[in-house]
């Protein structure tokens, strides 16, 4: 099995909606992603495709945050979600998808990624609650983890607030 990672195009739509309702244990996270994408606060899909198949063996997708530290704005996203069809889980897809997401945020000047998701599985990728606790946020907990970008070094005795694009407080709201 051979895993090319790529943007998504718009012929990808029906896959990733069907990938995120089989994969995912509420129906109103694909809805999240469809809402994210029609509020314009997606800026990077990117899909995992069998080579061999041309199936769909996963996704990820990176939405625009506001995140203000000390009155300035800096340029983060959140990442939400990473999902991978079934017969290519345990594979590696998630964290091939995971990296390659990483890389083009860092080309693309981003400063802070946050996800709100299993410690044990995000924290191999550099992401931490530690440099989170020190954003406001209605996610904050040990969930609530980010990663510093650029180099992976988070500045000492930044704290801010670090809000979600409005499509999250509609799926906490339902």
């Amino acid at each position: 099995m051979t895993i090319a990672i790529r943007a998504a195009q718009g012929q990808d739509v029906a896959a990733i909606d069907a990938l995120l309702r089989a994969g995912l244990p509420r129906a109103d996270e694909a809805d999240l992603v469809r809402r994210l994408c029609v509020d314009g606060d997606m800026v990077l899909v990117l899909v995992a495709a069998d080579e061999e198949t041309g199936v769909l063996a996963g996704m990820i997708g990176f939405s625009r945050m506001q995140v203000d530290v000390g009155g300035k704005e800096i340029a983060a996203v959140a990442l939400a979600p990473v999902a991978v069809a079934a017969p290519y889980r345990r594979q590696g897809v998630a964290e091939a998808l995971i990296h390659a997401g990483i890389e083009r945020l860092e080309a693309e000047r981003v400063v802070l990624c946050f996800v709100v998701g299993e410690p044990g599985f995000y924290e191999r990728f550099g992401f931490h609650a530690d440099y989170a606790r020190n954003f406001a946020s209605p996610y904050a907990g040990e969930h609530f983890m980010t990663l510093p970008v650029q180099g992976g070094l988070m500045p000492c005795g930044v704290r801010g607030e670090a809000r979600h694009a409005a499509a999250f407080a509609r799926l906490a709201a339902e």
